[in-house]
C-alpha cells in the first residue's frame, strides 16, 4: 500500500495550513487554512489554491483558527462536495471564522469599488468566496467527538484527541489499516497546546503510539513565561494605565485569546489584584465566539466546569465588560477617556477595528499597546513589537509613542519544551519520523536540533514540492 505525505501550506511558513495524506491514489486534506500576513501577499496565496476537489476523499479540520479552516469555502465553491469532519466546537467556531471572512470581504470590495471609482480607476478584485459558499461549506462539515474513531474511508480510522489549543481542537489521529501488514498510523497534531491554560483541558497524551507525527513549531525557538508571571505583568500593565489615565490597547485574536484575557481580568479583579477598570471587546466576532465558549461545556478543564456548571458563575463576563458590536459604539470609544482596556481583533494588526484604535492611541505616550500572541513577519503587530519608531496605518503614517509592552505566557501554542514535553509523554515506541510544519525556518531549525538533541534523532522540516514516503 502506497502511503505519502505533503503539504500545501505552513511549509517553512507560519498560517495556512494544508497537508494531504495519500493512500494508494485516495487523497485526505488535513486542514484547509487560509494564509495571513500582509494582505496582498496573502490575498495572492490564497487566490493561487487549486487543489482539483475531485482528487478528495475528503477533509479533516483540527480547530477553528482561520489559518486552518478559512479556505474551506473556495474547496466547496470549487466542487468538493465530501464531508469535511471536526469536533463540534471546531464546526461552531469555523462556521463563524468562515462567515466573518465573508462579510469583511464583501465589505472590503464595496470600499475598494468606491475608491477606484474616485479615482477613475478600473476594479476588477472579488471576494475570495460568499456567505452562501460559507453556509455550504458547514452544511459539509460531520461532527466527531473526542474519543470516537469513525471511518472516512476504505481502510482509513480516524480519531480526535484533545489538543488543549482553543476550545474543540484536536489531534487527528489516523490508522491505515494494511492486510497481512501492520497498520500505519500518523499523528497531526494541528497546533499543539500548552499544559494549565484556563478554560481548556490540557492536551492528550493517551494517543495510540504513532508511526509518525506532524507537528506545529510555531514556538519552535521560544520559551514562554509562567502563566503566574504573566499575570503579575498584566497586574502592572493594568495599575500603570490607572496611575497615568492612559488607555491598554490589546490586538487580540477573538477565538480563545479574548477569551482567555477576560478570564484572567476576571480572576485578577475578583481578587482585588487589579482596581476595577472598564474593558471592551471590540469585536462583534469576539462577542458572537464568546457565546460558543459558552455552549460547549465539554471542552471546559475541571475549574472552568466547577466555575461554570456547579456555582454558576460566568468565567466569560462580569461588569466591568461591555461587547462592543456597532461601528458608532466602536467609534465613540476614540472620545471616552482612560483609564480603559480595549480588546480588539486582528490579532496580527492587518484588518479590522483595531487599526482605528492604534491610529487613534498609539502616538499618546500615557497608553499602552499590549501584544499577547504571535505577531507573523512583515505584519504591522510584528513592526510595532520590534519597536520602530513610526507606523503606516491605514494611509497615514504615526508615531509610536506608547508604551509598547509583550506578555509570552497567553500564548496558545506550545514553545519548544512543551513539545518536547509532550512527545516525552505520549508512547513513542514505534515512532519513525517527526515532521514539522506551520512554523518560521528560524523556529524549525532550532527545533529540529533541540529534539535532535533529545533523543528524537528523525525530524524533518517539511518542504514544499516535496512528497514524504510514510511506508
Amino acid at each position: 500500500m502506497a502511503i505519502s505525505l505533503y503539504s500545501l501550506g505552513a511549509a517553512q511558513e507560519v498560517t495556512g495550513s494544508k497537508h494531504i495524506l495519500e493512500i494508494d491514489g485516495r487523497s485526505y486534506m488535513i486542514d484547509c487554512g487560509a494564509f495571513q500576513g500582509k494582505r496582498k501577499e496573502s490575498d495572492d496565496k490564497n487566490r493561487n489554491f487549486d487543489y482539483p476537489p475531485d482528487k478528495l476523499e475528503s477533509v479533516i479540520i483540527t480547530h477553528g483558527h482561520f489559518d486552518h479552516c478559512g479556505l474551506l469555502p473556495v474547496l466547496v465553491k470549487k466542487g468538493f462536495n465530501g464531508n469535511i469532519y471536526s469536533t463540534p466546537a471546531t464546526r461552531d467556531l469555523a462556521s463563524l471564522v468562515m462567515m466573518d471572512s465573508a462579510r469583511i470581504q464583501a465589505r472590503d470590495a464595496e470600499y475598494l469599488r468606491k475608491q477606484a471609482k474616485k479615482k477613475g480607476e478600473k476594479f476588477n478584485w472579488t471576494p475570495l468566496y460568499t456567505e452562501e459558499d460559507c453556509v455550504r461549506a458547514a452544511n459539509q462539515i460531520v461532527t466527531v467527538s473526542y474519543n470516537r474513531p469513525i471511518y472516512i474511508g476504505p481502510d482509513i480510522q480516524m480519531e480526535f484527541f484533545d489538543a488543549g489549543h482553543i476550545l474543540g481542537s484536536s489531534f487527528a489521529n489516523l490508522t491505515v489499516k494494511q492486510h497481512g501488514k501492520d497498520d500505519v498510523r500518523i499523528l497531526f497534531t494541528g497546533d499543539l497546546g500548552r499544559k494549565e491554560k484556563p478554560i481548556v483541558r490540557n492536551p492528550a497524551t493517551n494517543v495510540p503510539a504513532p508511526d509518525y507525527i506532524v507537528v506545529e513549531s510555531t514556538y519552535g525557538n521560544r520559551k514562554h513565561e509562567s502563566t503566574d508571571l504573566a499575570l503579575r505583568e498584566l497586574v502592572s500593565v493594568v495599575r500603570d494605565a490607572v496611575d497615568k489615565g492612559g488607555k491598554i490597547i490589546i490586538p487580540s485574536f477573538a477565538i480563545e485569546r479574548t477569551q482567555e484575557l477576560i478570564y484572567f481580568l476576571h480572576l485578577l479583579v475578583d481578587k482585588k489584584k487589579i482596581p476595577s477598570i472598564p474593558i471592551y471587546v471590540d469585536s462583534p466576532m469576539a462577542s458572537n465566539a464568546t457565546s460558543i465558549f459558552r455552549v460547549h461545556p465539554e471542552c471546559y478543564d475541571a475549574t472552568v466546569t466547577e466555575a461554570f456548571l456547579k456555582h454558576h458563575k460566568n468565567p466569560f463576563g462580569f461588569g466591568d465588560l461591555t461587547f462592543v458590536t456597532s461601528v458608532e459604539e466602536s467609534k465613540l470609544l476614540n472620545d471616552k477617556d482612560g483609564p480603559m482596556i480595549i480588546i480588539s481583533a486582528d490579532g496580527m494588526c492587518e484588518a479590522g477595528r483595531i487599526l482605528h484604535h492604534l491610529a487613534n492611541n498609539i502616538s499618546d505616550e500615557n497608553n499602552t499597546i499590549l501584544i499577547v500572541g504571535y505577531m507573523a513577519e512583515n505584519t504591522l503587530g510584528r513592526k510595532i513589537l520590534e519597536g520602530e519608531k513610526e507606523v503606516h496605518i491605514m494611509d497615514n503614517w504615526y508615531k509610536v509613542n506608547a508604551q509598547v509592552r509583550k506578555i509570552n505566557a497567553f500564548s496558545a501554542h506550545a514553545d519548544y519544551t512543551e513539545t518536547l514535553e509532550w512527545l516525552n509523554e505520549i508512547d513513542t515506541s514505534r515512532l519513525k519520523k517527526i515532521f514539522l510544519v506551520h512554523g518560521e525556518k528560524d523556529a524549525q531549525e532550532f527545533l529540529e536540533n533541540y529534539l535532535k538533541e533529545n533523543g528524537f534523532k528523525d525530524v524533518q522540516i517539511t518542504k514544499y514540492g516535496e512528497t514524504y514516503d510514510l511506508t
